[in-house]
């Protein structure tokens, strides 16, 4: 009976000691690239005249979220690119833009940004202060969007307050680029989605709010690629982008 137990339990011991051990390895590439970028950004002070890449991957973190088991510091909550369907033009710094919303207004626009959507629900769960209309439709009215102003700026204030990094990738936007494979490894690599959880989210974390499961599992700000399995291969790719980024 014992050794049947142990037939089931070392496996899966292994399977977490070296998902573990990758992502040390991931954090410490996060931490070169952090270096090389100049330090980590926070977008409420962010704007397009700054030198952004054309394309990239973005890392966003969150005040509060600490990393418990490798190492110190912030946890990445939220990974994403932007650009990956064919003739695609959007660029690295149009995509955060959608996600800090607009300066003049404070508010923005949930409905081109899952991001902000996602965040919203988190907020009208935490604070019990219903929008009906918000992740409604692709388009809305004027009148609808004065009716969500005071969410969109709630949502504003939580992601313009995030610290993140971005690596440089210029690819061409199509289904087999490196951003698309780096975006979709790391979220399936940080991801706690049924797994035993590394790096939890704090009981604290505004994700646990949110209605959809994808994130409150995860303890990502990602609905994308959480359930699935990262191909091990993919942090040597990430270690070469890190390491030829340009200073």
């Amino acid at each position: 009976m014992i050794a049947t137990l142990l037939f089931f339990i070392v496996p899966v011991i292994l399977v977490e000691m070296t998902i573990l051990d990758d992502m040390i390895e991931f954090y410490r590439m996060i931490n070169r690239l952090t270096k090389k970028v100049g330090g980590e950004r926070i977008l409420f002070s962010c704007h397009g005249r700054m030198a952004w890449p054309r394309r990239g991957v973005y890392f966003f973190m969150e005040e509060g979220e600490g990393r418990s088991d490798t190492g110190s510091g912030k946890r990445i909550v939220r990974v994403g690119t932007h650009a990956l369907t064919a003739y695609s033009k959007t660029t690295l710094w149009q995509r955060l833009s959608q996600h800090k919303g607009q300066a003049q207004s404070g508010g923005g626009n949930h409905r081109g940004s899952i991001f902000r959507l996602i965040v919203g629900t988190a907020l009208v769960g935490r604070d019990d202060k219903g929008c009906a209309t918000w992740g409604i439709g692709s388009t809305a009215t004027k009148a609808t969007r004065e009716q969500e102003i005071d969410l969109e700026r709630r949502v504003s204030h939580i992601i313009a307050s995030m610290p993140f990094v971005w690596l440089q990738i210029n690819d061409e936007p199509n289904g087999r680029s490196n951003r698309g494979y780096i975006e979709r490894n790391s979220i399936a690599l940080l991801s706690n989605y049924d797994k035993h959880p590394i790096d939890p989210a704090s009981l604290g974390w505004l994700g646990h709010r949110c209605n959809r499961e994808r994130v409150r599992k995860s303890g990502l700000w990602n609905q994308n690629h959480v359930d699935e399995v990262y191909d091990p291969e993919f942090l040597g790719v990430l270690r070469d982008l890190v390491e030829s980024h340009p200073v």
